[in-house]
C-alpha cells in the first residue's frame, strides 16, 4: 500500500466547491478554537491541583508554626474542596470531552469524510498555495 503525500491529501477532490472548501474551512477553524479551549480547561485543572496542593503544605506549616486554628480552618473548608457543585476539575474535564468536545470532533470528521474524502485543511493548503514565492527556498510547496 503506497502511502499519499500530504500534497495529494490536501488536493481537493474533483466536484468539490469553493463554497464546501470554505465552509469547511471555517469548521476546521471551530474545531481549532475549541482545542484551544480545551487546553485552556486543562489547564485550569492542572493549576488548580496544584494550588490545592500547595494549600495543604501551607496547612502543615501553619500547624507547624502553631496556628493550629487557622491551619485547621482552611483545611477542612478549602483543602480537598470541590470547585463547582459535586465536583473536582478532573470531573469538569471529563464531562467535556464526553459530551462537547468528542461530539464536536466527530462532526468536524463527519463533515469532511461525506464532503472531501476525508481530506483537511483544505482551505490553508489552497491558501499556501496562493500565498508562497514559487522557486523561493522556505516557501516549497512541501517537505522534499
Amino acid at each position: 500500500m503506497t502511502k499519499q503525500s500530504s500534497e495529494q491529501t490536501h488536493e481537493r477532490p474533483a466536484g468539490v466547491t469553493d463554497e464546501t472548501v470554505t465552509a469547511l474551512g471555517k469548521l476546521s477553524e471551530a474545531l481549532e478554537i475549541v482545542e484551544q479551549a480545551r487546553g485552556y480547561l486543562y489547564g485550569y485543572h492542572r493549576l488548580t491541583g496544584m494550588a490545592d496542593l500547595a494549600l495543604g503544605e501551607a496547612v502543615a506549616l501553619l500547624r507547624k508554626a502553631g496556628h493550629t486554628e487557622i491551619a485547621a480552618s482552611i483545611d477542612e473548608n478549602i483543602v480537598g474542596r470541590n470547585v463547582i457543585e459535586g465536583r473536582w476539575t478532573f470531573q469538569i474535564v471529563e464531562d467535556y470531552d464526553a459530551n462537547y468536545y468528542d461530539s464536536f470532533k466527530q462532526a468536524e470528521a463527519d463533515a469532511r469524510s461525506e464532503l472531501a474524502e476525508g481530506r483537511s485543511h483544505l482551505f490553508e493548503a489552497e491558501m499556501k498555495e496562493q500565498r508562497r514565492t514559487h522557486g523561493r527556498r522556505h516557501h516549497e510547496e512541501g517537505p522534499q
